[in-house]
């Protein structure tokens, strides 16, 4: 593989299993020493689609998801699968469920000069470990700032809604080619890879793309 291998990523900046799912890949890379020959993109996906532009307590939400009592036990599950990943979830600063569609915009405006995934992982950082609001216009703009965009430049593509209509669109896409649940792993336009899954399985995935490049 000369050309750098193609990783089209589907995740929502606030699906916990999106950001193991992210650590294990990125594990997975480094094992095999693919870190630097793969090309990551990331493509939209809403959980909470109807989730309120203001967002609402998370507690209630997952309440009434899951059921009440559910979400400590599903905290529990996500930190042990973290920490085997190298991440960590700070749950007690999680106190609000988001609407992600202008998140997922800043991560697209990020994508057009390569800094889709430095702005992910930001998100992600800032949702699950920091506690922060990113379905706020403010918190995003100063998420962008700290990642070294110019402010007014931030604002311009959190109110575009020729932008917004994009993420729109690449949700609706995913939904029609079948994607029904993030992750959803795309490697090299070929091979589909659904779910947080381990080492192991990426394992097998390379060694399949090795057999499709010879």
């Amino acid at each position: 593989m000369q050309e750098k291998m193609p990783i089209a990523i589907v995740s929502d900046v606030v699906c916990p299993w999106c950001f193991v799912g992210k650590a294990r890949l990125e594990k997975a890379l480094e094992a095999h020493g693919l870190t630097d020959r793969v090309a990551i993109t990331w493509l939209p996906y809403e959980l909470n689609p109807d989730m309120p532009a203001e967002g609402m307590d998370r507690t209630a939400y997952l309440d009434a998801k899951f059921g009440p009592g559910k979400r400590k036990e599903i905290e529990v599950r996500l930190s042990e699968a973290a920490l085997e990943s190298g991440i960590t979830f700070n749950w007690a600063k999680v106190t609000r469920s988001v609407n992600t569609r202008m998140a997922h915009m800043l991560i697209a405006a990020a994508s057009t000069v390569q800094r889709g995934s430095d702005m992910t992982a930001a998100l992600f950082k800032a949702y699950f470990q920091e506690g922060r609001d990113i379905g706020n216009l403010e918190t995003l703009v100063e998420i962008a700032v700290e990642q070294g965009f110019d402010e007014q430049a931030a604002r311009d593509e959190l109110a575009n809604d020729e932008l917004r209509e994009t993420i729109i669109g690449l949700e609706a896409h995913a939904q029609k080619v079948g994607v029904t649940g993030v992750p959803f792993f795309i490697i090299d336009g070929k091979l589909a890879v659904s779910g947080a899954q381990t080492g192991d399985v990426w394992a097998q995935v390379f060694q399949q793309v090795m057999r499709d490049a010879a």
